[in-house]
């Protein structure tokens, strides 16, 4: 059985990596009728996906809930707190690092204007039934109340419904996703991203990369601590997630595959993976946040000559954990979600805006990753805080090759 999800997780990292490179390829070589008619695929294969997101949340923590009986509340409460804990966390280790490493650095003054992507050949709109958040609201509502009211033919009707789900996601979402990386990443090259701006801000945007995986390490360590369990067990199977998140810069487009990820391992019960990795992906945007940190500190310099005095960073952290749990989970949705205290608390104007969405948009992938591969460690802290004693057995879902 490992031998067999080994070569199933293989299969769709190769068809994730060759996405990237075909992507890539494409991209440099395209002229404007190719990118158009790319930018309609792209646009149609997201359409689908973010259809299926909300439903997928809905599936999997409604049910979760339901499986978790006296402890529902209570893993609730420490999902969130968690989850902005490591937000808090994150951005703090970002700020004092930043103090000692940015006034060092040849920060570069000007950022180079990207090329315009074509209109896309046609779009076909696809709304979700509703938002994430409303979706996670509604998952969290129906878990509760069906445990608390005993609604047997309800928990039923919950059940099935996951499994229909996991049928869309083996059968559908998965499937398509290394096309959807593919023209993600041919829309970069086309718009000058991997070959302009990249070599520009390489230094700053290594640091932040060093940054996430000391960050990663530091939450799979605490979550061994907690747990008594090895992290490894769990970091080991985040390969196709982590890729899948690089491609398609979505934290929510990521979750199924995050979510097959981590029911393959050993030290994670299905009832824990099932809350706990849906919500996260919702929620728990640490790589996301210690990025953005970073990043305002290097534009604070570069446009208006100092760096933000600590108790500025400190309401601007503070705050920011509490946006980024109800950032949207898509492509730049945390940066977006910040603009608020961005502009109120640092100060920026329209010109530093600009510019931390441009050095945010260089490594959006990777912070995204970083926030999904993350989610691991929290549910693995919460095994320890609510499931120690116990002994999960392997998941039986796997990733198609």
């Amino acid at each position: 059985m490992n031998k067999i999800r080994k070569k199933q997780d293989w299969g769709l990292i190769s068809k994730l990596m060759i996405g990237i490179v075909v992507g890539i390829v494409t991209g440099l070589l395209a002229n404007d009728p190719i990118m158009a008619l790319i930018g309609s695929v792209k646009h149609v294969l997201g359409q689908f996906i973010f259809f299926t997101i909300p439903l997928v949340i809905i599936s999997s923590v409604a049910p979760a809930i339901t499986r978790l009986r006296t402890n529902a509340s209570k893993m609730l409460g420490a999902g969130i707190t968690l989850s902005y804990l490591s937000a808090f966390g994150a951005a703090t280790m970002a700020y004092f690092a930043g103090e000692m490493i940015i006034p060092h650095l040849a920060v570069p003054t000007v950022v180079e204007s990207l090329k315009a992507l074509p209109d896309a050949a046609f779009k076909l709109d696809i709304p979700p039934l509703m938002s994430v958040m409303t979706a996670l609201v509604t998952a969290i509502i129906l878990g509760i109340t069906v445990l608390g009211t005993q609604a047997t033919a309800f928990n039923k009707a919950l059940n099935e419904f996951e499994g229909i789900m996991m049928m869309v996601i083996r059968t559908m979402i998965i499937p398509m996703l290394p096309l959807f990386i593919a023209t993600t990443f041919a829309g970069l090259a086309w718009q000058g991203t991997l070959t302009e701006q990249l070599p520009v801000f390489l230094k700053v945007v290594v640091l932040v990369l060093l940054g996430q995986a000391v960050w990663l390490a530091v939450l799979y360590t605490i979550a061994g601590v907690i747990s008594g369990k090895n992290p490894w067990e769990v970091l080991k199977h985040y390969g196709p997630a982590y890729l899948t998140a690089v491609g398609t810069m979505s934290s929510a487009a990521s979750m199924p595959v995050a979510l097959a990820s981590a029911r393959k391992s050993r030290v994670l019960s299905r009832e824990t993976v099932d809350f706990m990795i849906p919500l996260g992906s919702t929620i728990h945007l640490a790589g996301s946040v210690l990025t953005e940190t970073f990043f305002a500190m290097v534009i604070s310099l570069m446009l208006y000559g100092t760096l933000p005095e600590f108790g500025t960073m400190m309401m601007f952290i503070a705050l920011f954990g509490v946006f980024a749990i109800g950032a949207p989970g898509v492509p730049g949705g945390t940066v977006m979600a910040s603009m608020g205290i961005v502009v109120g608390v640092l100060g920026f104007d329209p010109a530093g805006v600009a510019l931390l969405l441009a050095l945010f948009a260089l490594q959006d992938s990777f912070g995204t990753a970083t926030n999904i591969v993350g989610d691991g460690a929290l549910a693995l802290m919460l095994e320890g805080l609510f499931n120690k004693e116990q002994n999960p057995q392997p998941q039986a879902e796997t990733v198609p090759a």
